[in-house]
């Protein structure tokens, strides 16, 4: 068994600390390092930047740009200044975005808005003057870039939960990443799901890689990762909890996180998640604890895992104990 490894990075650090994690990372034998997009955090490209100028090999991506709040145009202009800066290495990631109701933006029509701004990015980034002509995304033939982009054609990573996103991604992403779980169920149910589109577009089934990516927090104090882990996942548990369609979610505890959270109650929050739920959306534990719940992701068709912040009790530890104890648990033949 061999899977990929990557780690997401919230945007919460200084310019520095992006230099210093990435290069931790690479250094490590990480393969990909993914910027996540969350609300009234820090935007991803700058860290992006920083990162790609630390680093020499790993592969880079905004896990994800949105097309509600960033037009293509604008998103196909970051892609491409991360590409130059990474000499290639970038790949570009679209999903629809969560909490954007907080700041009154609504998200109309997903698939087709995800379906045209990957057409707009690439079209954009072809350089052809061709133009795009969409439902949604237009750019008129003749528009042309007034710098030469690195390459016309990153590749695509599509977030999404959904099975009809999951059957357009089948059809041109090169990944599909489900954001903020690590439950085997969902990896196997991801993979039936692309499998229809995947036929249909004359693609074989390994062409759309399957990424996984939750909170972890690893530490050789298996309960007290645990515990630091329940309030860090806790926000993200009261958005993709309604998602879940494996697990039944108990709605109440949904509704309770919300409102906990909202009011900034993350402890409390995290009180009220069980052991089984928390081992759903999260990695926590000791390093053979989260090595173990990385493998039945990876035997369930995981492409790719992505270890998310803050990684263990200080990002440092526990990004040392991932590559030094956890990622030559998935290197194993």
């Amino acid at each position: 068994m061999s899977v990929q490894a990557g780690l997401g990075v919230q945007t919460n650090l200084d310019p520095a600390g992006y230099a210093r994690l990435a290069a931790q990372a690479e250094g490590l034998g990480f393969d990909v390092l993914s910027v996540f997009g969350d609300l009234m955090f820090q935007p991803p490209l700058p860290a992006l930047l920083r990162m790609a100028e630390a680093t020499g090999r790993i592969r880079l991506g905004a896990a994800c740009w949105n097309p509600y709040t960033t037009h293509p145009y604008e998103i196909a202009g970051q892609l491409a200044a991360l590409d130059a800066a990474s000499g290639g290495r970038a790949y570009l990631g679209l999903a629809r975005g969560s909490w954007l109701g907080d700041v009154g933006i609504e998200q109309p029509r997903p698939v087709t808005y995800l379906r045209e701004a990957a057409g707009f990015v690439y079209a954009l980034l072809a350089d052809d003057g061709a133009g795009f002509e969409g439902e949604v995304f237009r750019l008129k033939p003749g528009v042309r870039l007034r710098y030469r982009p690195h390459r016309p054609d990153p590749p695509l990573l599509i977030g999404t939960w959904g099975p009809l996103t999951s059957a357009m991604a089948a059809r041109i992403a090169h990944e599909v990443k489900i954001g903020g779980t690590a439950n085997p169920a969902m990896v196997r149910l991801m993979r039936e799901r692309l499998a229809p589109g995947l036929a249909a577009a004359g693609r074989a089934p390994g062409d759309v890689g399957v990424v996984v990516g939750a909170v972890t927090v690893v530490d050789e104090d298996g309960a007290l990762a645990r515990r630091t882990a329940r309030r860090e996942v806790a926000m993200y548990l009261a958005v993709v909890g309604g998602l879940e369609p494996t697990v039944a979610v108990p709605a109440e505890l949904i509704e309770e996180l919300k409102v906990r959270v909202e009011a900034g109650d993350h402890d409390g929050a995290g009180a009220l998640i069980p052991d089984d739920l928390l081992d759903l959306f999260a990695f926590s534990g000791t390093p053979a604890q989260v090595a173990a719940q990385a493998r039945r992701l990876a035997e369930a068709g995981a492409h790719r895992v992505e270890f998310g912040a803050p990684y263990g009790l200080s990002i440092e530890r526990g990004v040392e104990l991932l590559g030094s104890r956890v990622l030559p648990e998935l290197r194993e033949p």
